[in-house]
């Protein structure tokens, strides 16, 4: 999503990444590369913020998107608990994180992918902050955002691929919002109009 300086998305978000890394700063000290997870609704700009976050993060730092993760779109909850169980556990216990990506075109997991311990580490994505991510992580954001906006967000960038999975995939987070209360476990939360 392009940021202007008179768009109050974009002021929202540049926002978020200040305190974002604010944040994390604190964590730059310790043994293990700092992590911080981005979590929100479908088009409340989880991908713009962790670029942001990325833009200014002092060292190597990799950004994972679950989108990547996800096995199609039945696969919110799964998705989460891959990224926690093969990326965000073993980055945290000092090893090497190895996963593999989501193909979509052929519906089925596709190449391998991995990070090191060493390297800062943002996982952006619908379902990623539940209690057991949150030991997990340093920095734990939650982004908050109409539906409506949301929605036109959402639609204008994936257009009719994801029309026809809205509904879809808002139930999903429906039940992780009750399942999980994301907003509970963050260390920010960020407003986005």
């Amino acid at each position: 999503m392009p940021l202007s300086a008179d768009d109050p998305v974009a002021t929202a978000l540049r926002d978020a990444a200040t305190a974002a890394l604010a944040q994390a700063s604190a964590a730059l000290s310790s043994p293990a590369a700092p992590v911080v997870l981005l979590d929100g609704r479908s088009g409340a700009g989880k991908t713009t913020l962790a670029a942001l976050i990325a833009a200014d993060w002092p060292g190597p730092v990799r950004v994972v998107a679950l989108d990547d993760i996800y096995p199609g779109w039945d696969g919110l909850a799964q998705g989460a608990e891959t990224a926690r169980e093969e990326i965000l556990a073993p980055h945290r216990a000092g090893r090497t994180a190895r996963w593999r990506r989501w193909d979509w075109s052929a519906q089925r997991h596709g190449e391998s992918d991995a990070v090191g311990p060493g390297t800062g580490l943002i996982v952006e994505g619908s379902g990623v902050l539940t209690p057991a991510s949150a030991a997990l992580a340093d920095v734990r954001i939650w982004l908050e955002s109409p539906a409506g906006s949301r929605r036109e967000r959402a639609l204008r960038r994936d257009g009719d691929t994801y029309r026809p999975h809205w509904e879809r995939w808002a139930a999903q987070e429906d039940t992780h919002l009750a399942l999980d209360h994301p907003r509970h476990w963050a260390t920010l939360v960020a407003e986005v109009p």
